[in-house]
């Protein structure tokens, strides 16, 4: 079995996810009291938090990029970054390290490609969303195209991945709200919906609509597994 690294902290409420998911995966896959060799560098989220909401990729690079290097040194024979956001500085992270980080965007595509969805809809913070980073790379590696809320709309679901799911609140009406959001895409010709913020998952589940989802906490971890058992 490899030993995966995890980067995480962004927030912790997502990267228990990640930690729950991984070993339940283990078991599932060797059985017995088998459970995941895992390295996990968690940050302390506020401070970088303040460098993005300044601009301050560079910092939220070199930042980033020495925890990863710490999850290296302590073993790990490859990477996950527990967050869709900070992908936008994956390329410079993975130039940091001589092990292989396993991109959400791609798992999340050959989720997606499996299913043989061609459109998709997008959830996550406003520069998951609005950015290229994550779209283009649907567009250009898998032919996926995706559509994102209203602007209104993706202001109130930023909002409430930092007001609310990054502090560990699940509220109600915020789910309510986030159902009729995913309604709405589907509607525009999505054929299913990416949970494209780790916390996501936490707010809104299968089980509460139609809509296929696609939730990117739960498709990650489980490349991990496979890669690890690979």
């Amino acid at each position: 079995m490899k030993t995966i690294g995890l980067l995480g902290g962004m927030s912790w409420e997502s990267t228990l996810g990640y930690y729950r998911s991984i070993n339940q995966g283990i078991k599932n896959a060797l059985g017995g009291l088998h459970s995941a060799e895992i390295v996990l560098y968690s940050v302390d989220f506020d401070p970088v938090e303040k460098m993005l909401s300044l601009g301050d990729w560079d910092g939220v690079a070199e930042s980033l990029s020495l925890a990863a290097e710490s999850v290296e040194a302590a073993g790990a024979d490859f990477l996950l970054l527990c967050t869709n956001t900070m992908h936008m500085i994956a390329d410079q992270i993975q130039d940091s390290l001589g092990i292989p980080l396993l991109h959400i965007a791609d798992a999340t595509a050959e989720s997606l490609v499996d299913q043989e969805i061609e459109r998709v809809g997008l959830l996550g913070t406003a520069l998951t969303m609005e950015q290229d980073f994550y779209r283009q790379r649907l567009q250009d590696m898998y032919g996926i195209e995706t559509l994102i809320p209203d602007m209104e709309e993706r202001r109130f679901v930023h909002e409430v991945i930092f007001q609310e799911l990054c502090l560990g609140t699940v509220n109600t009406a915020s789910k309510r709200q986030y159902l009729q959001i995913i309604q709405r895409l589907a509607e525009k010709g999505a054929r299913g919906v990416i949970l494209g913020c780790t916390e996501i998952g936490m707010l809104v589940k299968q089980q509460d609509t139609r809509v296929r989802l696609f939730d990117t906490t739960a498709i990650h971890a489980e490349k991990a597994v496979d890669y690890a058992l690979t």
